[in-house]
């Protein structure tokens, strides 16, 4: 961008430091670079994936398994804890890097003026007192003060969140990983690496931990519940082998044995494929997911804290709105505003320039609207300026001399008192402020003299004022309803003008019954009294800074809220990582945002969070239906323990480990898979998200009262009848074959059951019949895919002899098979004497795990 005067003319401030003085600094302050975080190493991260709860418990249950002699149970154990170590390894290895994007953000090279010359030095060399050269273009490399100002205007929105160019004057201080977009001026070092503000970001985005999700928390408990019972199943196994006389080291391994076989070694794997499956479809939809457990994060959102600029609007100035002394300019016809675009544009730097087959802006957005405007009105730029006044923050306006006039812009307040004659604009200026319109003032003066700006800026004959937005997005509005229709509090927080926060809230309908707009400034100073202040809907908190948002997302979260935070620059990193799930801006955003957030929307649209939320409820709801799926095949693997238990061996086990292992990972796994995939329902974002235990008494009951009970009946029942049929006697040992072939019609019977069971667990309202056959494609690739899976563990000898099973006999293929009535019967039983209850389809209050 050009300034008043080359870089060449602009006045020495001094001859800045020696290159000796500047050597000893260096050497004692260090180099101007941000701290680097501590980091983990690589090999302890994937070990770190190895050895949590859930990863102890199954190398423990390898080991027994190995001791039980049953290395092919132990080995598939192990691949499935070293395959989710891996993938949980690779997540996390790609999501912490944001303090080491921080440090992209300082320059590698920098003018500036020492020992009376010129020089272009590295940044990391900089030392305090150094004196910087700045000019448009230029990334601010340490924190300076500001000597000389010519025109200067600086994006900070990175540190401030604040979309508009700041413009500074002598003695004031920029900041590093700032941008200068106007203007150029002379500096000081006054603060380098570990002590610019920049440093204070990164180690707030250090310190900030991000908290663990729902989704851990609600998996911890499932598997130490089921983890216990396990265990608890298999002491209370062992004590019974010893009241039957047993010898020892026999009991001890059938306990060992049915303690592996009910820890559920497919449920992460089921989790984590899920989650993954899900991430894909955001990313289809513009929601990149960085850490798969935000997924079902985002589905538990009970607040969203929004920024404005980029994510509620589209981040572009428009003029729309145009006042003249002689009434509003119709922007339709854009060439009755030639002539106020002319001066406007003489007096500005801002353009709107060619660039890759289209346009873009170069200075600051305000002055390349206007531009844009005048292209359109076909205003020409047919006078050369031959003096320009730059704009400055005392006199708050422009003004440059072509073709024989003054041509000046400015704010309203700084414009009008210098025009002769200003008719009906303080009521017209006060009508466009209430609309939430950046409004410029537009002036000229005939045959301006010479002289300082002070002297030649009077006389004024006003042109018009010119009204600016950053327009909303097409989409917020409704995705703003849907959030209210889910139950979903609202809050925007900007760093923006709390006027123009407030207008753009209106005009979207996020500002609530209860209008709240505060600014940082006046939120409370103790986080109980913040997070009591904002726990409402559609609050506005306007200049806000990287501590305020950092305090917020703090604040309530202690109130119970799961919070989603979004945030483009620096100064949200420490945000993003402090609430429940960090969404970051992928179009606009910085790379330390996107690298401190969980979620980054490729399209910067709130309307893609609204999306992202649906399908991580949905998400949750399809845990609840695999777990549902899995955990009914855990009853009917332990009811052929408990009735060998109880009938005190008397009745042979209807089903062994190896066989109990193969359903777990084996015959279940791709149809808990697919009905991670089930599409969200309609009724998916209407009230509040399902944030409670995943599994609650309405779960529980409806796994160990229906659905199991119902597939354990008809498995024991199918077992029993080949037995009897067989010539089998009560108390009498079986002949291995006949054994083989009732155990075979066991198995059969429990996956003929889990194929019911899949699509009965498709709803927890509505019965398989009601549900359209083809709304998930994936359940019948699965069912069809475990139908094969089950003629070939009971059809390949060699597998079925190691299994411990046979192939049925006709009788017992037709037992197995009444299964799939009998589940689909008592679920549509259980649903429809619930659709008559008191909850008629709705949820109960959650309490369980």
């Amino acid at each position: 961008m050009a300034s008043d005067r080359p870089r060449s003319e602009v006045l020495p401030t001094g001859a800045g430091l020696s290159s000796g003085e500047a050597a000893r600094r260096l050497a004692a302050d260090g180099p101007n670079r941000l701290p680097a975080g501590e980091r983990s190493p690589v090999l302890l991260l994937l070990l770190r994936e190895m050895v949590h709860f859930f990863a102890l418990l199954l190398w423990a249950a390898a080991g027994l398994a190995l001791l039980a002699k049953m290395p092919q149970l132990s080995v598939a154990i192990v691949v499935v804890v070293l395959f989710n170590g891996a993938f949980a390894f690779v997540q996390e290895y790609r999501a912490d890097q944001a303090s080491r994007r921080l440090r992209e953000l300082i320059p590698a090279d920098v003018t500036v003026r020492r020992d009376g010359h010129r020089m272009v030095v590295r940044a990391a060399d900089l030392v305090r007192g150094d004196v910087v050269l700045l000019e448009a273009g230029d990334r601010i490399s340490a924190d300076l003060e500001l000597a000389e100002v010519h025109a200067l205007a600086v994006n900070e929105s990175t540190l401030t969140g604040e979309s508009v160019p700041v413009r500074h004057r002598e003695q004031a201080t920029v900041f590093a990983g700032t941008f200068v977009v106007e203007g150029q001026a002379e500096a000081v070092v006054v603060a380098t690496g570990a002590g610019t503000r920049l440093a204070a970001i990164a180690t707030l985005t250090r310190a900030a931990t991000r908290p663990p999700s729902p989704l851990a928390r609600r998996l911890s408990k499932v598997i130490k519940v089921v983890a216990g019972m396990a265990l608890g199943v298999g002491g209370v196994f062992f004590v019974l082998t010893q009241l039957l006389g047993m010898a020892p080291a026999d009991g001890f391994l059938l306990a060992l044995g049915v303690t592996v076989a009910l820890v559920p070694e497919g449920l992460l794997p089921t989790v984590t494929l899920s989650l993954a499956r899900a991430a894909r479809l955001m990313a289809s939809r513009k929601a990149l997911v960085r850490h798969l457990e935000a997924v079902e994060t985002l589905g538990s959102a009970t607040f969203i804290c929004t920024d404005k600029t980029g994510t509620l609007t589209r981040n572009e100035m428009k003029v729309v709105e145009i006042w003249t002394p002689a009434g509003p300019l119709d922007l339709g016809s854009p060439a009755r505003a030639a002539e106020i675009m002319r001066s406007a544009v003489l007096c500005s730097t801002g353009r709107l320039v060619p660039a890759d087959g289209g346009y873009r802006g170069v200075g600051d957005p305000m002055e390349v609207a206007l531009h844009a405007l005048a292209l359109r009105a076909g205003a020409r730029e047919d006078a050369a300026v031959t003096r320009r006044y730059p704009f400055d923050p005392v006199r708050r306006r422009s003004s440059a001399v072509a073709g024989g006039r003054l041509h000046l812009k400015g704010a309203p307040d700084a414009v009008l008192p210098l025009c002769e004659q200003a008719p009906g604009a303080s009521r017209a200026l006060a009508e466009m402020s209430a609309r939430g319109l950046r409004v410029l003032a537009v002036a000229c003066r005939d045959d301006p003299s010479e002289g300082a700006a002070e002297e030649i800026e009077r006389g004024l004959t006003l042109l018009g004022l010119v009204g600016l937005e950053d327009p909303p997005r097409e989409g917020v509005a409704e995705a703003i309803a849907t959030c209210r229709h889910a139950g979903i509090k609202l809050a925007m927080i900007t760093g923006d003008h709390p006027g123009t926060a407030r207008a753009i809230a209106e005009q979207v309908g996020l500002l609530g019954p209860d209008p709240l707009v505060l600014t940082g400034r006046e939120l409370p100073g103790d986080d109980e009294s913040l997070g009591a202040l904002l726990d409402r809907d559609g609050a506005v908190i306007a200049r806000v800074t990287p501590e305020d948002k950092l305090r917020i997302a703090r604040a309530l979260r202690s109130r119970g809220h799961v919070v989603a935070m979004t945030g483009d620059g620096v100064n949200d990193g420490p945000a993003l990582r402090e609430a429940d799930i960090g969404i970051a801006m992928g179009a606009s955003g910085t790379d330390v945002a996107r690298e401190a957030a969980d979620l980054v929307l490729l399209d910067d649209h709130f309307a893609t969070i609204v999306t992202a939320v649906e399908l991580g409820r949905a998400t949750y709801a399809n845990i609840r239906r695999f777990l549902t799926y899995h955990l009914t095949d855990n009853v009917a693997e332990l009811t052929p323990f408990l009735v060998w238990a109880l009938s005190g061996g008397t009745i042979p086990l209807a089903l062994s480990v190896l066989q109990v292992l193969a359903l777990d990972i084996g015959t279940d796994l791709l149809p808990a898979l697919a009905l991670g995939a089930e599409p969200a329902n309609p009724r998916t974002m209407r009230g509040p998200a399902r944030t409670g235990a995943l599994l609650d008494r309405r779960l529980l009951f409806r796994v160990f009262g229906v659905l199991g009970p119902a597939e354990a009946a008809v498995e024991m029942a199918a077992f029993a009848t080949v037995l009897l049929l067989g010539g089998w006697t009560l108390g009498v040992a079986p002949a291995p074959a006949l054994l083989a072939a009732a155990s075979g019609t066991a198995f059969a019977a429990v996956v003929l059951g889990q194929f019911a069971n899949a699509f009965a667990c498709r709803s927890e309202t509505r019965w398989a019949g009601r549900l359209p056959w083809r709304g998930n494609p994936l359940l019948l690739w699965a069912v069809a895919t475990e139908a094969g899976m089950l003629l070939v563990f009971l059809g390949l000898p060699p597998l079925a002899t190691l299994l411990g099973g046979a192939f049925p006999p006709p009788v017992g293929w037709a037992l197995a098979a009444s299964a799939i009535p009998a589940v689909i019967g008592v679920d549509a039983a259980y649903k429809a004497v619930r659709a008559r209850g008191p909850f008629r389809g709705a949820p109960p209050p959650q309490k369980g795990i």
